[in-house]
C-alpha cells in the first residue's frame, strides 16, 4: 500500500467512527494533498460534517466534496404490485 492508500484508510476509518458522522458509504481517494469524497447522503448537514471531520483529522489536506445529497424522504402514496 502507498501512503496515500494508508491516509484513505484512516479517513475512511474516521468517517465511520466519527459519532458526527457514522458513515461507512462515502468514499475517499487521496491524491497529493487532495482528498476526494463520493457518494450519497441524506442531508445538507450530513454532507458538512463529513468535511469537518476530514479537516479534523488532517488539516493539511484541500477537501474535494462530491458528495449528492438524496433525500430519504417517506413514500407517498400507496405503491401497486403487479
Amino acid at each position: 500500500m502507498t501512503a496515500e492508500q494508508y491516509l484513505a484508510a484512516r479517513l475512511r476509518q474516521a468517517l465511520a467512527e466519527d459519532p458526527r458522522t457514522t458513515e461507512l458509504g462515502v468514499r475517499v481517494t487521496v491524491r497529493g494533498d487532495h482528498v476526494l469524497l463520493s457518494g450519497d447522503v441524506a442531508s445538507p448537514g450530513r454532507r458538512a460534517e463529513l468535511e469537518a471531520v476530514i479537516h479534523d483529522v488532517a488539516p493539511e489536506l484541500t477537501v474535494l466534496d462530491d458528495v449528492k445529497v438524496v433525500p430519504s424522504d417517506a413514500p407517498v402514496g400507496r405503491e401497486e404490485l403487479r
